[in-house]
């Protein structure tokens, strides 16, 4: 699926199913709140942190995570009128005129 097709179908749900978009402040707490989610699966799971006793997590469960907050940041997208196409173009160009050496250079990444 295409960032521009994800945008429409997302504000087709919206419209059909949500009625309306939540305010762009309640979808920023709510972005907020799903990548807390997903920074608890990755902190158990591929950090420190150990699961409590009779919790689990399945692969599914961090593509749901990670799915919730690309969700929301498409409706404060699609709320703002931010064409995702064209910001993440301008943000690939952004970053390599930035950073087209600097990682290969950094001996850390060694």
């Amino acid at each position: 699926m295409e960032i521009k097709e994800l945008q429409q179908k997302v504000d087709a749900w919206v419209r059909e199913y949500g009625v309306r978009y939540f305010s762009e402040l309640t979808n920023m707490a709510c972005l907020t709140e799903e990548v807390g989610e997903l920074a608890r699966i990755m902190a158990r799971r591929y950090g420190d942190q150990s699961f409590k006793e009779g919790e689990k997590c399945e692969l599914q469960d961090l593509a749901d995570e990670m799915a919730d907050v690309m969700w929301v940041l498409v409706c404060l997208a699609n709320q703002t009128g931010v064409d995702l196409t064209a910001a993440l173009e301008a943000n690939f160009a952004k970053k390599t005129a930035r950073d087209r050496d600097r990682h290969r250079n950094n001996s850390k990444l060694r």
